[in-house]
């Protein structure tokens, strides 16, 4: 199907209303109204965003997704720049999309890419498309070899494809057993026969001459590389000529016992019971062992870890021994090196080769995630240092800014980093001592280098924490250089040849949108894309201010959105309003940024409670993205204390400057956020007079591992955080209302939490204080409209009972 719109006012419309004519938008919802049921209705109706926009190998056309109304999956369109057009791509050109992602060779004329399990090549100035495989067996990671020979992964074989000759070969194959062919260790018994009997010595040594034999006479080397039994394998990366490979392995079975999830509502009518995640703490260490393997020699190397700095010192030595104290055992010492891991969380594996496969680094973490470190390694001399080392007495921070790797020049390698309290470029060459390119209190993510390796493309909140724009700077250091001046949020893609960028902005009411940058003539940015539907931009959205809230405990202010109530005629201007404060979920998300919402269905009930006169406040507390290391970790070992301070601080800002009754300020939020609203009822009643807890955790020793452990640490190490920051600890101090909402097959945090709680409560008799809504098909975030419109309009009826009678 071929969709073609013409450009007005150099602005290309998006194709979507027209390829999904079929399945037009309800209208019994296009209008100004705005309803609790259009707010929790199927998001379809607002239009859906354009996502995952890329470049064509050519540079001339952008590719992006895009939800299909009425359904979860996306289709592809095309976006020709130079026809001016938008055409849906149909299925049967799939192979085409796929090949504009593909790893280039190094004259950038062919790409290889896997498709559906398969290996596929392209050459880009003819555009033939072919499969190098065609079996049922699964191939990955395919990547060039220069210009004529391909590798790929076959599970843990490794496979050259000669372009020339069109023949593949196995180069080597990891096998987590013990070596069949290693020569066993014979007793008493074996070692007496030959001794005693000639027949057996005879036949024992024609054996011994014969597979010597076939070894000589085989056409190939040796290509299986034996682990060794009992371990699975971790990190797997490959270096760009084939040649190398960087194996971590960790024992098998390391996972504590898993938790269990029933599903009530089931095709079957019976009870599934599922099996879910095990609990923080109840996991053994995770302690990767590192080798580089030269495939060619077939060698292997030990890759050090057992010398990193700091590696030896226990830095919760303290907290150990006083929880050994208290509990009553005998505390006993680190044993040796602490336990690392590769950081795995990007498509690297935490593991990135320079172009020339002379060097690697590789970027690990310490078990307790107290320490960094981005170790480099040659393959000349198979020695490896440390590059760069990074401590946190709270916690290393694993959930973004760890992006690294090497620059063009084979030599100098680069990282983000937190050490100076924000995000910051640097780079390092050989020893000289690192250099920091970026500095301020702004923080920089999303790093792409530039092919001549001259500047490194980056996207900052440079100008205010809430406004991320995109840069650039020389990698010889000097003055940043900002490429868009939009406003909002914008993330970037930069195109082929590095003249242009394709940039995704959006504001606080208005949705995602594809914008054209020509870094160069700097002009005006052109929209190539206006997916909102008439329906949403027809509502007259109350556009949430940015704020700064003082706090009373540190000298910061606190970012936050505040949406100001419409006046409501049956009380008038001067009468006291009632008040809603927000909390975001994650602890470490930024919601008072200036783009588009992932809580667009709480922007929208906001917007429905400020006409129904309410003020809503919406904040960054602490432990919140986008403001600095500090600011994140000031929860840690005390989850729910600095944060209520800031909440607190809130409530009393809106009764000071806005004309807010104290006595009719509620509180709601999910996940994260349903934890603090727990805290801000039980620990400062007086302040909240309700609130509603929707998939909240209430005892962190339930959550998992990855998450809490970073900011609490473990139960058995520090029993004392989980006791200071879980609800379930405060219970006995609800004595306003609350209402509970937690879905039934929530795998994140656990329907179990909720349940135990309200034993908790019922308990201590707080029978008149709650009530509590269950979703029997609803995972953590919900997909069912139903379910989302059950919910809000509890959450409604409970603040109009409570707040606003």
């Amino acid at each position: 199907m071929r969709l073609t719109k013409s450009i007005i006012g150099m602005t290309l419309a998006c194709a979507s209303m027209a390829i999904l004519a079929d399945k037009p938008v309800n209208s019994t919802i296009v209008n100004n109204d705005l309803t609790m049921n259009k707010i929790m209705a199927d998001p379809d109706w607002m239009g859906n965003a354009p996502n995952n926009p890329r470049w064509s190998h050519d540079g001339q056309s952008i590719i992006y997704s895009q939800k299909v109304v009425g359904h979860t999956h996306r289709q592809d369109f095309k976006l020709q720049l130079g026809a001016q057009s938008i055409e849906a791509i149909p299925v049967e050109q799939a192979l085409w999309t796929a090949s504009q992602s593909a790893a280039k060779s190094t004259d950038k004329s062919q790409g290889v890419f896997i498709y559906q399990g398969d290996v596929y090549w392209t050459n880009y100035q003819t555009g033939e498309i072919k499969a190098l495989t065609a079996d049922e067996e699964s191939q990955s990671r395919a990547q060039f070899i220069d210009n004529d020979k391909v590798s790929y992964f076959e599970g843990r074989k490794v496979f050259v494809y000669d372009l020339a000759s069109k023949l593949s070969t196995q180069i080597a194959e990891f096998k987590t057993q013990v070596d069949p062919n290693k020569e066993k260790k014979k007793s008493y018994l074996e070692q007496s026969q030959p001794r005693l009997f000639q027949y057996i010595d005879k036949k024992q040594k024609e054996d011994k001459f014969q597979k010597e034999r076939r070894e000589k006479n085989k056409l190939s080397k040796n290509k299986t590389f034996y682990l060794g039994s009992g371990i699975e394998i971790s990190t797997f990366r490959l270096s760009p000529d084939a040649n190398w490979m960087v194996v971590g392995t960790i024992k098998a079975k390391l996972s504590g016992e898993a938790d269990h999830m029933p599903e009530f509502v089931t095709g079957s009518g019976y009870v599934n019971d599922r099996k879910v995640r095990p609990l923080v703490g109840t996991s053994k260490p995770r302690n990767e062992t590192f080798y580089l393997f030269d495939l060619v020699n077939h060698k292997r190397y030990p890759i050090d870890t057992a010398n990193l700095p700091g590696i030896n010192d226990d830095p919760l030595e303290d907290l150990k021994q006083s929880s050994a104290k208290k509990i009553g055992y005998k505390y006993q010492e680190l044993q040796g090196p602490r336990a690392v891991y590769a950081y795995n969380w990007r498509a690297n594996g935490g593991v990135e080769w320079t172009r020339d496969s002379r060097k690697f680094s590789i970027l690990l973490y310490s078990y307790d995630n107290k320490d960094r470190w981005l170790v480099g390694m040659d393959t000349k001399d198979q020695k490896s240092k440390t590059l760069h080392w990074m401590s946190d007495e709270a916690w290393i921070n694993d959930w973004t800014f760890n992006e690294f790797g090497w620059l063009p020049d084979n030599q100098t390698a680069y990282y983000l980093s937190e050490e100076d309290g924000y995000s910051h470029i640097y780079i390092k060459k050989g020893k000289r001592k690192a250099r920091q390119l970026t500095e301020g209190k702004w923080e920089v993510s999303d790093l792409t280098i530039s092919q001549d390796g001259q500047n490194i493309y980056f996207k900052a909140n440079k100008k205010h924490p809430g406004i991320y724009e995109i840069y650039r700077v020389s990698t010889k250091g000097g003055k940043i250089e900002a490429l868009t001046d939009l406003g909002g949020v914008n993330d970037y893609v930069l195109s082929p040849k590095e003249d242009r960028l394709v940039i995704r902005h959006s504001t606080t009411t208005q949705l995602p949108e594809l914008f054209l940058v020509n870094i160069a003539d700097k002009q005006a940015p052109v929209k190539l894309t206006n997916t909102s539907s008439e329906a949403f931009k027809a509502i007259e959205w109350n556009k949430p201010e940015i704020v700064e809230v003082p706090s009373s405990k540190i000298k910061r202010n606190i970012y936050s959105r505040f949406y100001q109530a419409e006046t409501n005629a049956r009380d008038g201007e001067d009468k006291k309003k009632p008040a809603v404060i927000f909390v975001h979920g994650a602890g470490y998300l930024q919601n008072a940024h200036q783009g588009w919402s992932g809580y667009f269905r709480e922007f929208m009930f906001h917007n429905l409670l400020t006409r129904q006169g309410y003020v809503v406040l919406d904040m960054d507390f602490r432990a919140s993205k986008g403001y600095g290391r500090d600011w994140r970790t000031a929860i840690y070992r005390q989850m729910g204390t600095p944060e209520l301070e800031d909440l607190v601080d809130g409530a009393n800002w809106l009764v000071e400057n806005h004309n807010v009754d104290p006595k009719r300020i509620g509180i709601y939020g999910g996940s994260y956020g349903g934890f603090m609203t727990f805290m801000a009822l039980f620990k400062e009643p007086e302040v909240f007079a309700a609130g509603a807890s929707l998939r909240p955790v209430t005892d962190w020793a339930h959550y998992n591992h990855g998450y809490t452990s970073n900011i609490l640490n473990t139960p058995e190490v520090d029993p004392e955080a989980y006791e200071r920051s879980s609800p379930i600890e405060f219970a006995d101090g609800l004595n306003k209302p609350l209402l509970i909402a937690h879905g039934m097959v929530d795998d994140n945090v656990f329907f179990k939490d909720s349940v135990r709680l309200v034993q908790r409560l019922i308990e201590l008799e707080k029978t008149r204080y709650f009530e509590t809504a269950i979703y029997p098909v609803e995972p953590h975030g919900f997909r069912e409209p139903s379910s989302w419109l059950d919910e809000y309009t509890r959450i409604h009826l409970l603040f109009e009972r409570h707040l606003n009678p």
